[in-house]
């Protein structure tokens, strides 16, 4: 399943929205987000977030995109993983979040309403994570490790063939300042080759 992959340099993508900071610590990013920062239309809580920190590049047919961060969340909804956005009401997150006391891997997936899938994994907490997306056919795949691993299926989501989109790393604190997560890598290559 595991196929080459090329890293890219954070210089390639562009921000959906700036963040408070992002400092190149040797390979590593150092991203410092905004109080409020989110993504979130209307499902629920009635609200639209539109100011998460994305940094995106093109993301085609047949490829996969990957990210590495370090999961330091201690607040209410901290979050980072990979974003995967057509334009403002289709688009997708998945990684980890702290959510009512724990760190969640999970994914929201967004068309004109946002739904929110989470498991719970304690034992993430300040770990090394590795969210992967691949775009294969009609399908989104996203699957997840912690400190090198093996990957587990997180969710599987239409996505036409078709879309124009982009991915890559992101970062969102709604409740609080101050949280600042490390991005390790950011890599794209080929589609994982099957689903299982």
């Amino acid at each position: 399943m595991t196929a080459p992959r090329t890293s890219l340099s954070w210089g390639e993508g562009t921000w959906t929205h700036p963040p408070v900071a992002a400092v190149e610590q040797g390979t590593d990013l150092l991203v410092t987000a905004v109080e409020g920062s989110d993504a979130w239309r209307t499902t629920s809580y009635g609200f639209v977030h539109d100011s998460e920190h994305a940094l995106l590049a093109p993301f085609s047919l047949g490829s996969a995109v990957e990210v590495e961060f370090t999961a330091a969340f201690s607040q209410q909804f901290d979050q980072a993983g990979v974003f995967v956005r057509v334009d403002e009401t289709r688009w997708i997150k998945a990684g980890v979040e702290f959510a009512d006391g724990v760190p969640q891997l999970g994914a929201v997936v967004t068309d004109g309403q946002s739904d929110w899938s989470v498991a719970p994994v304690p034992d993430w907490l300040d770990r090394r994570v590795l969210v992967r997306i691949s775009r294969s056919g009609d399908a989104l795949t996203v699957r997840a490790s912690v400190d090198g691993g093996e990957l587990r299926l997180v969710r599987l989501v239409p996505f036409a063939p078709d879309l124009v989109a982009l991915a890559g790393p992101f970062v969102c604190a709604p409740t609080r300042a101050g949280l600042t997560v490390s991005l390790h890598a950011w890599r794209s290559g080929p589609a994982d080759a099957a689903l299982h």
